[in-house]
Formats: structure tokens, C-alpha cells, sequence
């Protein structure tokens, strides 16, 4: 049985070999696919162009709006007298936010009375409109701390601390799933081509004559795509550590064993995808369509699971890339071991067993 394996694989490997664009394909696409991604998918908003309308012209408003201007979210783009040209700033797009002051504000800081700063924004996009009203009211309780010299003490007050990702960078929370998205994508399309090719190259029918039987062929067909996938994914971290800082706090062996189930998982399904499509473009299409979509909409790589209605997140249990993304984040961000995501780990192997024992079930009826 090995040494029949091994002979399947060695061919594939030389198809591999041969077929050099495909290798590139395999092998590019994800680094492709996380600069693409890594550098373009960003919950951060930089430079906000903020209109400031000043009433006080006093020290302490100048503090404010310095403040605001020296955080490295904003750039002032105007300066008003009052507030009756934010409209026109705001309907021809000059302006996303608008900081206004009132005249009272210093002597109401002065005397402790409460005091009011107006903050317009353009919500027209909700998300950054969430973004930037989160700067800004980081900013104002700062800066008013700072103005009324208030000490932060416990047990009166406190700070708030950040574990793990102390700058609340978005890429550090992305680029974990979007690894996942990657090898997803690539270990379905992958597998589910090389054995459709086979079909349409006729040497399928020369398979039926070898003693090989269907778990032989597939973990020969298989094998050379693991190794494939996990150099790719080898390639993704490394490039995740390198350009967007992405800390790896964990354990490489635990990162390299949850990588392998994961991608057995992926790999099983683009067999199965095989034993139903006919032709390279019906696998591809059937692979993308299964594999993308859930990966990027149900796997809590962009989306909490916790905000979705109660029959999505029923359904996102059969994604594999929610177990994996949620272990991933546990071993690279926080270091920790199996005994927190054990049951992570313990469903991509159920999934993975289900789906190359269908896969199984499907090519013993067509040899």
C-alpha cells in the first residue's frame, strides 16, 4: 500500500513539477492574496478630515483642537467662524467630521460646571463613522483630564489596559483569518482540480486498471498538496510577521498541527468537489463558491459570530475556518496551548474525517 501511495504521489509531484504555472499559482496566490488583503483590509481610519469650528478662541480650546490634530486620525481641512458652512463642507465630501467648541467652554472648565463640545459626523458609511467617533471621544476624555489636572488613581479611577494587541491594530486581528481564508481557498481549488484533470485527460479510466484502491489514490493525490499548502502557509505567517508585525507567541509545533488538520479538512473537500464536477471549470467555480464565501461571511474572520441571527451561527459550526481562525488567534496572539482550544482542534478533525470519508465513499464508486 505505501510503496502505491508513494507512486501517486511521486506522479503528482512530477505533474507539479511539469505543470510549473499551476506551482507558481499555488505557491503565489496566497502571498499575492495577504498583500492584497493585508494592506487593503483595515478597520483603522487615517487622516479624517475634520472642519473645527472654535466660539472660545481661548488656550484650553486651542489644547482641545491640538489634541485632536496631533493623534495622527485627523488633519484639519477647515476653519469656521460658526457652524453654518458645515453643510456645504459635508455634501461635497471636504469634510468627514466636524469639531465644534462653544463660547463658554474655558469658563466652564475654569468654574468645573458641565460643559458641552458638539462632534458632526458624516454617518453616511456607519462603520467609520463608529471608528471615528471612538477617536474622538478617547481624545476628549483625555485632553479634559489633562485640562482640569485630574489624577488617575485607584480606587477612584483607572486606566484601561489592552492585552495582546495593546494598539488595537486591525491588521493583527485580521491577518490570522485572512491566513485561513487563504489556505482554504487554495487546498479546495487545488485538489479538486488535479483530480478533475484526470477525468478530462481520459487517465482515470488507466487508474480503474491499476490493484490501487480509492483511500490509496487519494492520499496519494492529496499528499503533494499538503506539503504544497503548508509551504504556503509557512510563507503567509512569515510574511505576516515581517510586514504587518503580526506577533507569533505560541507554539510553532501546535501552529504546524492545527495548519495540517486544517488543510486535510480543505483538501478532503476539493475530492469531494471532484467526484461531482466534470470539468476544471464547474471544480473551480464549485470550489470557490464553497469555500470563499463561508470562510469570509461565517467564520468570525471579519464578522463577530456573537452579532449574526441565531441561524447563522447555527450553521457557522460546519465552516472549518471558524475552528481554525479561533485557534490560530489563540496560539499566535495569546501563546496558549491546547488545553484552551482543544475542542477547536477536536472539530476540524471530526470535520475532516467526515468529509475525506464522503470523499472516500464517492471515488470507490466511480473506480
Amino acid at each position: 500500500m505505501i510503496r502505491r501511495v508513494l507512486a501517486i504521489t511521486v506522479k503528482e509531484l512530477l505533474q507539479l513539477r511539469r505543470d510549473w504555472r499551476t506551482l507558481i499559482a499555488l505557491l503565489g496566490m496566497p502571498v499575492v492574496l495577504l498583500l492584497i488583503y493585508g494592506f487593503a483590509l483595515s478597520f483603522d481610519v487615517r487622516d479624517i478630515r475634520l472642519a473645527v469650528v472654535d466660539r472660545s478662541r481661548t488656550a484650553d480650546s486651542r489644547e482641545l483642537i491640538q489634541a485632536f490634530l496631533e493623534s495622527g486620525y485627523f488633519i484639519r481641512v477647515a476653519t469656521l467662524d460658526d457652524t453654518r458652512g458645515l453643510d456645504r463642507l459635508f455634501d461635497s465630501g471636504r469634510a468627514q467630521a466636524a469639531l465644534v467648541i462653544d463660547a463658554d467652554f474655558a469658563a466652564d472648565l475654569t468654574a468645573r460646571r458641565p460643559t458641552a463640545i458638539q462632534f458632526v459626523l458624516d454617518g453616511s458609511d456607519s462603520q467609520t463613522a463608529s471608528t471615528i467617533l471612538g477617536y474622538a471621544r478617547q481624545i476628549v476624555a483625555a485632553t479634559a483630564a489633562d485640562l482640569l489636572e485630574i489624577e488617575l488613581e485607584p480606587p477612584v479611577a483607572g486606566a484601561p489596559v489592552v492585552w495582546y494587541n495593546p494598539d488595537l491594530a486591525s491588521s493583527i486581528f485580521l491577518v490570522p483569518g485572512l491566513v485561513a481564508f487563504i489556505l482554504m481557498i487554495t487546498a479546495v481549488i487545488a485538489t479538486a482540480l488535479a483530480v478533475v484533470r484526470e477525468k478530462e485527460r481520459g487517465t482515470m479510466e488507466s487508474l480503474r486498471a491499476t490493484p490501487l484502491v480509492a483511500i490509496e489514490l487519494l492520499i496519494g493525490k492529496t499528499l503533494p498538496y499538503l506539503l504544497v499548502g503548508s509551504v504556503a502557509a509557512a510563507g503567509s505567517l512569515t510574511l505576516a510577521r515581517l510586514l504587518f508585525e503580526v506577533p507569533i507567541r505560541g507554539s510553532i509545533a501546535w501552529l504546524a498541527a492545527l495548519t495540517v488538520l486544517f488543510l486535510a479538512g480543505g483538501l478532503g473537500w476539493g475530492v469531494l468537489i471532484s467526484t461531482i464536477a466534470d470539468t476544471q471549470q464547474v471544480a473551480f467555480q464549485m470550489g470557490l463558491l464553497s469555500s470563499m464565501l463561508p470562510t469570509l461571511l461565517l467564520s468570525g474572520f471579519i464578522f463577530p459570530l456573537s452579532s449574526m441571527p441565531p441561524a447563522l451561527q447555527v450553521i457557522s459550526h460546519i465552516v472549518p475556518a471558524r475552528y481554525f481562525i479561533a485557534a490560530l488567534r489563540e496560539v499566535v496572539l495569546k501563546g496558549v496551548g491546547p488545553e484552551v482550544w482543544w475542542n477547536d482542534a477536536l472539530a476540524l478533525v471530526a470535520y475532516g474525517a467526515l468529509v475525506l470519508l464522503i470523499a472516500t465513499a464517492r471515488t470507490v464508486r466511480s473506480l
